[in-house]
């Protein structure tokens, strides 16, 4: 049998081999998305086995191996790592198709040199050879991430967070280990004890009481500023959808004394003051020059029985319904009335909103950034194959690729870098078999410059992370 992950893996033809392998594979890799601990790195931590490195919170590959009928014992229960791995191993060969399945591959590949096909009848062997190598200094999180290149890795925290593992790291790691600030808490209203409860934690990061809205954007504005003075330079906001509505400063202080008073409010109360909020953190983002992300279109915690037990991102999110255009279109005209909107990424989760987001996007480009609103990258259930191409094909037909700052991991786990591989080498595969059809010209100039970019260049010089 053939090797599987070979140099030309997904590469069809010889000019995708030649934009791959001239161009995109060994660009620096800029991972301005990912759920990395920072604890983790600032500590070293060297893995046991391969369990912990590739299961431990790893809610893709929970969620298939439910799907295969695994008992729960051996994915997030008490089982020891062992059998969880040999439980892991019954289920990739099921998930042919499926991104999990390359990426299983591609890691094995690139940190291990292991280019048999997981499996029951290998699965021993590549536990214990990969385990042995984890448990030494090469094999710990910052080398397994200089060992895929990595230059700049942004890691999502909280505006309560103290950020002393980022303080620990500056200076002392080639990879800069940047702080993403990520205010997702402070939207998440339904719940008003666990909201008091953070505003709460957020009092203490500050050091001042919180009693009003303006005390609130106070606060924020504070922490943004602390943030700052710590590298950070992106902003993440992980919404279910964009809200908008008008608002008075009478209606956001009296919506927020609800809350904090334990009080439930109502729909139109949440659009309000959502639609505050978030205006407010665009308008710190725009002041401090910072590019802000918005991921869109989830459908979170669906089976209310486990996610009772588990709590969140353990694997019972899916696609929401599509994104409402004009709410959109409002947030951001909002934003751009005053000229304090800044640069913005959208994502959604949603593919049937591919064209509208692009589109959206070109209503907001004032000619002063290249790309200045732009889209995403396929994200969570698109981060596959198809998903990426239809991301490509779509970009490049209604907004510009060549701008486009390309691919992030979005990722927990210290062996997700291929991902980067996986996307460059589709994205070179689609050039090439672009090329091919004779719909985009075969010059290597522009194209080769073009996948340099994508890969690396463009987020270099958009993301303002080495400001």
């Amino acid at each position: 049998m053939k090797q599987f992950i070979s140099d030309n893996f997904l590469l069809q033809n010889r000019t995708a081999e030649r934009l791959y392998h001239k161009y995109a594979a060994n660009q620096p890799v800029i991972d301005f998305h990912c759920h990395l601990s920072p604890a983790m790195i600032a500590e070293d931590r060297r893995f046991n086995n391969l369990t912990q490195a590739w299961l431990e919170g790893d809610h893709y590959k929970w969620r298939a191996m439910r799907a295969n009928g695994i008992d729960e014992h051996y994915i997030t229960g008490d089982a020891d790592d062992a059998e969880k791995f040999m439980k892991w191993a019954e289920t990739v060969p099921a998930v042919i198709g499926n991104p999990l399945y390359h990426w299983t591959h591609l890691e094995l590949t690139r940190y291990f040199d292991i280019t048999k096909l997981l499996s029951p009848a290998t699965a021993e062997r590549i536990y214990r050879f990969s385990s042995e190598k984890l448990a030494t200094a090469g094999f710990s999180t910052r080398a397994l991430l200089k060992k895929m290149n990595a230059e700049i890795v942004c890691t999502t925290d909280d505006p309560a967070d103290s950020l002393e593992h980022h303080r620990k790291l500056k200076g002392t790691f080639e990879v800069r280990i940047l702080p993403t600030f990520r205010p997702d808490n402070i939207i998440k209203t339904d719940n008003p004890e666990t909201f008091r409860k953070y505003i709460k934690r957020l009092e203490e990061s500050t050091g001042s009481e919180i009693t009003g809205f303006g005390k609130l954007v106070e606060a924020l504005d504070y922490r943004h500023s602390y943030f700052h003075e710590n590298g950070c330079r992106i902003s993440d906001h992980g919404i279910d959808r964009f809200y908008y509505a008008d608002f008075t400063l009478h209606d956001t202080d009296t919506i927020f004394l609800k809350l904090i008073r334990g009080n439930n409010i109502s729909a139109e109360e949440k659009e309000k003051y959502i639609t505050a909020i978030m205006l407010e953190l665009c308008r710190m983002n725009h002041k401090r020059g910072w590019t802000q992300q918005f991921h869109a279109g989830a459908l979170r915690n669906n089976n209310e029985r486990m996610f009772n037990i588990m709590g969140p991102d353990t694997g019972w999110d899916s696609i929401g319904r599509s994104l409402d255009p004009v709410k959109i279109s409002h947030f951001l005209n909002a934003l751009e009335r005053e000229k304090r909107l800044a640069r913005t990424i959208l994502y959604n989760l949603n593919p049937a909103d591919n064209e509208m987001l692009i589109t959206m996007a070109g209503n907001f480009n004032d000619g002063t950034i290249k790309g200045k609103v732009q889209y995403g990258s396929a994200w969570w259930f698109l981060d596959q194959r198809n998903g990426i191409e239809k991301q490509l094909r779509d970009l490049s037909s209604l907004g510009s690729l060549r701008w486009f700052v390309g691919m992030v991991t979005d990722s927990r786990s210290f062996l997700s870098y291929p991902r980067h591989e996986y996307f460059r080498r589709i994205l070179c595969n689609w050039l090439g078999e672009e090329v091919e059809k004779r719909h985009i010209p075969d010059d290597e100039e522009i194209l080769g410059k073009m996948v340099e970019d994508i890969s690396y260049g463009n987020a270099r010089d958009y993301l303002g992370l080495y400001n």
